[in-house]
């Protein structure tokens, strides 16, 4: 972190300081908990100066969140090389890394943002603002999955599938946060094995879902993670 260093910059430049330095320390305290005066400090300017290049407090930290929602979505690109359960378990390991490197600003950004006191045109502002950018995290999400299962115009079912899961991902790391009782590792394989089970259980009701699974599971070694699913699967059949 950038502490007691004055130096001239341009106003961008500055800019994308106070946002990167917020984003620091957001991530090892709630956002609400985290005062202008803190940043300036780290920054190494003075509180008005902060307030030069952000009009309020609350711009700060929707530029900040903005920038985390921006990495955040930018996780779950992946090049559409090699079996699908191998994709998504890269997916979600850089995923988890957010989670586990930017706790706090998850949680605020994935929870409506930081809590902070305004005037109720503000306030309703400041919620439509956050709200979009939660929505542009979870559309970009839902994007890059229907990308690698080849497919634009989903089916219904397929649509609930992906969207569910990307819920599902959200709010498992959410509560993985609370403790973390659960190795990340064994969480990120078992939400790929979520995404393989959710789709299984919509194409068994499905001849469309089935015929554009065919192609995308024909695919899978036995020691990924979905072969691994179904191994298990059959140990507690049997």
């Amino acid at each position: 972190m950038t502490t007691g260093v004055r130096r001239r910059m341009g106003v961008e430049e500055r800019r994308q300081q106070l946002i990167g330095v917020a984003l620091e320390l957001f991530a090892r305290r709630s956002p609400d908990e985290v005062s202008i005066d803190e940043i300036a400090a780290a920054a190494g300017i003075s509180r008005p100066l902060v307030y030069h290049y952000f009009p309020g407090k609350v711009s700060l930290y929707e530029a900040a969140l903005k920038r985390a929602a921006e990495d955040l979505a930018g996780r779950f690109a992946e090049p559409h090389e090699g079996p699908l359960g191998a994709r998504l378990l890269r997916v979600m390991r850089r995923y988890f890394d957010f989670v586990d490197e930017h706790g706090p600003g998850f949680s605020a950004l994935m929870r409506g943002g930081p809590a902070v006191s305004l005037a109720a045109a503000d306030s309703i502002s400041h919620v439509s603002t956050t709200n979009a950018l939660i929505d542009s995290v979870r559309q970009a999400a839902y994007e890059q999955i229907l990308s690698h299962l080849g497919v634009t115009d989903p089916p219904a079912r397929l649509e609930l599938v992906v969207r569910s899961w990307v819920s599902l991902a959200e709010s498992t790391a959410l509560i993985w946060l609370d403790g973390r009782r659960i190795p990340r590792e064994e969480l990120e394989v078992q939400l790929v094995q979520n995404f393989a089970a959710l789709t299984a259980v919509s194409a068994a009701h499905d001849e469309e879902l089935r015929a554009l699974l065919r192609p995308v599971l024909g695919d899978e070694p036995a020691d990924g993670p979905f072969g691994d699913l179904v191994t298990r699967l059959v140990a507690l059949a049997s």
